[in-house]
């Protein structure tokens, strides 16, 4: 045995491997809905809070709908109302119910955030067989969103992507999205 295999052997002298059971396991995110996650979804399906299915107001049939959160800035604010973002994910929301629908954004916006979607597209249809129920889901979107902490701004489609049919939606950054940013224009600077 050379004199650094006896050195190792004597600095460890006394320790004892680790373990499997004193390690700490990492289980991978769940793919399924939490229990808590669904008790907060039917909470808000049977109208507790600002998510509920009593309708504020009804927006009129002709004009977009818009909202940007503060701190977003007005050029990002400008590419989203042209439609200049791709598009990373749809989801379809014509024809159901207020609370389906309500049910189906919750799970979308959830689904988008694990996967760092940033823009996404809602087809909430504009009724053309029951105009006033189109009207209508436009009008909860309009209500829902800008309560959703993950949405940053919205605004009704170009007529390519379906018009006042539809809704572009951005959502936050994720915090890797946002440290990666930092970092690029961190390395930009000299």
């Amino acid at each position: 045995m050379s004199f650094d295999q006896q050195l190792f052997q004597q600095a460890m002298r006394g320790v004892q491997p680790i373990r499997p059971s004193d390690r700490a396991r990492v289980n991978p995110p769940p793919t399924t809905p939490t229990p808590a996650q669904l008790a907060r979804r039917k909470a808000a399906l049977h109208g507790a809070g600002p998510l509920s299915l009593e309708l504020g107001r009804l927006f009129p049939a002709h004009d977009p709908l818009d909202w940007c959160k503060d701190g977003v800035q007005a050029g990002v604010h400008r590419k989203l109302r042209l439609g200049l973002y791709r598009v990373d994910a749809r989801l379809n929301l014509a024809g159901l119910s207020p609370a389906a629908a309500l049910d189906e954004l919750l799970s979308f916006v959830a689904d988008c955030r694990r996967q760092e979607v940033r823009t996404a597209l809602i087809d909430h249809g504009r009724g053309h067989h029951d105009a006033a129920k189109g009207n209508q889901l436009r009008s909860y979107l309009a209500q829902w969103l800008p309560e959703l902490p993950a949405v940053q701004a919205f605004h009704s489609a170009q007529p390519a992507h379906g018009g006042l049919a539809a809704t572009y939606l951005m959502l936050a950054k994720s915090d890797s999205a946002r440290d990666a940013n930092r970092e690029r224009q961190r390395k930009g600077r000299p």
